[in-house]
């Protein structure tokens, strides 16, 4: 049984084996996908990969993982806590991940399956969406703030669906009164447009013409 250590960069990674206690260099990997699965077809059903922890590791273990036996990732920091080297180069790098899982020694982390990992890219983008939702409201209020427009209250709408496979707008009641159920969204942009025709100067070419 081999023991593959790749060091994964952005572009490329490179191949070391540990095969009976003797490493031999295998040469760098372009991390193209069908180039590295190129790669992996060149290897045995018998070998095993190592590889650290990075953005894209869960994309190389899945084109690796169907030609070998198994793939391992390892934890990065834990693995530099370990095996700390004063001269550091990419096949020192791939060594020390070889001879660490041949000794028993590697902490290993644990490779979610495929539903749980689109379930992660699925928060990991929602939480994305948010920050960015946020920082444009700041900026919005900032832009108020310095024109002397009164601050626009956070709008209360969410998206519900209607059983056709539609998202439509719910709103809370304001202020708790049944008659009273405009958006605080549209109460915003009413307050905004307001006081806005109030400060900022007319736009002729947004005037629409008279009808005939």
């Amino acid at each position: 049984m081999r023991i593959i250590g790749l060091d994964i960069h952005r572009a490329f990674a490179e191949a070391v084996a540990w095969d009976e206690g003797e490493l031999k260099r295998l040469g760098r990997v372009d991390m193209r996908r069908h180039l590295l699965e190129a790669f992996a077809k060149k290897l045995s059903k018998e070998d095993v990969v190592v590889i650290e922890a990075t953005g894209n590791a869960s994309s190389v273990a899945a084109v690796i993982a169907p030609h070998v036996k198994k793939v391992v990732i390892a934890n990065p920091k834990q693995v530099r806590i370990i095996a700390h080297a004063k001269i550091k180069t990419d096949t020192i790098d791939a060594s020390v991940l070889a001879q660490l899982y041949a000794s028993g020694f590697l902490p290993e982390v644990w490779i979610p399956d495929e539903p749980t990992q689109a379930l992660r890219r699925q928060v990991t983008r929602r939480n994305q969406i948010v920050r960015q939702r946020s920082r444009l409201k700041n900026i919005i209020q900032s832009i108020l703030h310095s024109h002397l427009i009164p601050p626009v209250r956070t709008p209360i709408c969410a998206g519900q669906a209607d059983g056709h496979g539609f998202f439509t707008r719910s709103c809370r009641r304001t202020n708790g009164s049944p008659s009273n159920a405009t958006c605080a969204s549209s109460i915003g942009s009413a307050r905004t447009s307001k006081s806005s025709s109030a400060i900022l100067p007319a736009q002729p070419w947004r005037t629409r013409a008279p009808n005939a």
